[in-house]
């Protein structure tokens, strides 16, 4: 078996073992067995408290992270860069910004929270794209003008915690990274939304390998290369909008995961893409596991953790892109 194979089937028993670490573990504990007894039987309270408690937020946590370590492949594909990341430059930020803004306008709409993410991610990868194009796209570029399109959208959304509006409080609450009181409505939209942007990224393999090329040589082998990063770039935003509508601001899953994977997978989107899903899935479940419980009874919100690991990590990849561009 070779090492491609290995890594799925690794990435898979940990993410397994790891759900049910988290599922079992915390202020109500119990065994495996008996978890998985009690979801069928029902007659175990202390599982139907942890079914309408911790479920929910374990199942947001896999598809956050599954969404945005896809959405950085996807971005990355289009921008070719290793750097392109919808929490680093912008997207995710620009998501959050137009979902407060939304719901402190219309707080009766929640359930179309998702799609106004989706407006703010695109404004702001429109941005990011238009800005950082000048005879092509360099890495260092695309970074640069990412931190500041993040920055502006961050601070935007900063200005709402003191308008001092209930629904600006409770949208606050709703976006954290601490997924502590997801509800069942949230898995709903969540999964819905998340499912279908991961089945349209799969669709999608053939045209991020073509678009690793050169735009000559994949126009020759018959691509449409603006039509093609149009539909990628939608795609990439639409998973970063929902995963941030449901599940906060969390920087560098899609730059961590992406490259990590292909050291272990390679550059193939057919095998990358579902790798990637997995393994974002893995970190994020690990870093709210860890936040919730390393700290019992306080929290530390995968957001923190993710930006901990990411940052060093954020830094050896522009050191790399120097080294690779001889700057």
């Amino acid at each position: 078996m070779n090492k491609k194979w290995l890594s799925v089937i690794a990435v898979v028993i940990l993410l397994v073992v790891v759900t049910l670490i988290s599922a079992t573990t915390g202020s109500i504990k119990v065994s495996s067995l008996d978890l998985i007894q009690g979801l069928f039987t029902g007659t175990n309270k202390s599982v139907q408290i942890i079914k309408d408690l911790r479920l929910p937020r374990i199942i947001i946590a896999l598809f956050v992270g599954a969404a945005l370590a896809v959405s950085g492949v996807l971005l990355q594909a289009v921008m070719r860069s290793p750097l392109a990341d919808a929490g680093v430059i912008g997207i995710s930020s620009g998501a959050g910004f137009l979902s407060l803004l939304f719901v402190t306008l219309f707080p009766k709409f929640f359930f179309w929270l998702p799609l106004f993410a989706f407006v703010g991610g695109a404004i702001a990868c429109f941005l990011v794209y238009s800005l950082s194009w000048k005879a092509g796209l360099s890495p260092i570029r695309i970074i640069l003008v990412g931190i500041a399109v993040n920055a502006t959208f961050t601070g935007l959304g900063q200005s709402f915690n003191y308008r001092g509006s209930y629904a600006v409080t409770s949208i606050n609450q709703a976006t954290t990274s601490i997924f502590t009181m997801k509800t069942w409505n949230d898995v709903e939209v969540m999964v819905a939304y998340g499912s279908i942007g991961l089945i349209l990224s799969l669709m999608l393999c053939s045209w991020c390998n073509l678009l690793s090329l050169q735009d000559k040589s994949a126009k020759n082998l018959g691509l449409n290369v603006t039509r093609a990063r149009l539909i990628v770039s939608i795609v990439a935003v639409m998973l970063a909008a929902i995963a941030t509508a449901i599940g906060g601001l969390i920087a560098f899953v899609g730059l961590l995961i992406p490259h990590i994977a292909r050291l272990l997978v390679g550059s193939d989107h057919k095998i990358l893409i579902p790798f990637s899903a997995l393994a974002g899935a893995l970190l994020i479940l690990s870093a709210d596991t860890l936040g919730r419980t390393i700290l019992v009874p306080s929290e530390v919100p995968a957001s923190i953790i993710m930006t901990v690991i990411g940052g060093p990590f954020l830094i050896f990849l522009l050191r790399k892109s120097e080294r690779i561009h001889g700057n």
